[in-house]
């Protein structure tokens, strides 16, 4: 895992501080903007007189208009005012890439099928690449279960760059063992490191297995305040034990606690920070990101599929390698060993 942090502003490395200056699970606040405005004036001018041979010529008189037609002037005006703030509203709305909230852009399906649908056949072809960074195996803790069943417990934020490139292979990872509905797409911020990285949200999806449950955290939004971003989700119940605990020496560097993304598999394998580097990711779109998973030599898949491999091998091991579909596929094999499970 790569091991420096962001605070909320541009920086490089593999992890995310959760608080906007640095302070852990501290929330952040609003803010806001204004705009400006003028007006311009006129001038009038007088017209002469002249003489011309003994005649007077005149200039053009100036005409007064009648009071209907200044009535029926003023009436235009106001209307041409109205559409032209109807037209900036409309096409204002049209390009969503600048607000934050998931659940108003829902993920589209194509970008959810390609996800969710590559085939261990071609997992196995991708394999285990060298630009992964397998996950960090935990020895001696007690299981983490939730509703009877292991849990996956993930901790991120909608402006986190690492969150984002890890985001893609967790819904790979996961849709191999239960199905995600109302997934959202969002980015990370456009003034961090790797901006506007195109991602999956999973503020206000819901996610059902007969294995696992999943239990995710988007902390912050996308959207900058003047002390960092603004708070999303606050963490609470089994996710906030888990990662108070586990996000923190000796279980990571001291200088790493309370950094994400972080994710705890049933307590016997960690991840925090990004598995790959999202310069795979930059400048490309969901489109492009989503149609790449399918072709197994290209980076974005050598990146993603490769993570989703480790991580699958992560859930087997909670599962009882079950389904065996999944897990006996041999990739998932070598990716356990790997790892140490």
């Amino acid at each position: 895992m790569a091991n420096s942090q962001t605070t909320g502003k541009a920086g490089a490395g593999g992890k995310t501080s959760t608080g906007a200056k640095g302070a852990k699970g501290r929330p952040a606040g609003g803010a806001a903007a204004g705009s400006r405005g003028g007006a311009s004036g006129g001038r009038k001018g007088a017209a002469g007189t002249t003489q011309v041979g003994g005649y007077k010529v005149s200039g053009p008189s100036q005409r007064r208009l009648a009071p209907s037609t200044l009535a029926l002037g003023a009436v235009l005006l106001v209307v041409l005012v109205v559409v032209v703030m109807v037209v900036v509203k409309v096409t204002s709305s049209s390009t969503p890439k600048a607000a934050s909230g998931p659940t108003e852009f829902p993920a589209p399906a194509v970008m959810v099928r390609d996800a969710t649908s590559v085939p261990m056949s071609l997992a196995g072809r991708v394999g285990l690449p060298s630009s992964v960074t397998p996950p960090q195996l935990l020895k001696g803790q007690p299981p983490l279960t939730e509703a009877g069943k292991p849990a996956v417990v993930y901790v991120g934020a909608e402006y986190c760059p690492y969150c984002a490139a890890e985001r893609w292979a967790l819904v790979m990872a996961l849709s191999r063992f239960g199905t995600f509905k109302n997934l959202g797409e969002t980015h990370s911020a456009t003034g961090d490191v790797y901006p506007d990285t195109v991602t999956f949200s999973f503020y206000g999806s819901s996610y059902t297995s007969p294995y696992v449950s999943f239990d995710p955290t988007e902390m912050y939004t996308n959207q900058p305040t003047s002390s960092g971003y603004q708070t999303l989700q606050p963490l609470t119940g089994l996710a906030k034990k888990v990662f108070d605990k586990y996000d923190a020496s000796p279980y990571v560097p001291a200088s790493s606690a309370g950094a994400f993304p972080f994710a705890d598999f049933g307590n016997k394998v960690l991840i925090s920070g990004a598995s790959y580097t999202p310069q795979l990711l930059a400048g490309l779109d969901d489109t492009q990101i989503a149609g790449a998973l399918s072709n197994p030599s290209s980076p974005v898949a050598q990146a993603i599929v490769g993570t989703a491999n480790y991580l699958t091998a992560s859930i087997c091991s909670l599962t009882g390698q079950k389904p065996a579909s999944v897990c006996s596929a041999p990739v998932v094999g070598k990716a356990a060993h790997r790892i140490g499970l």
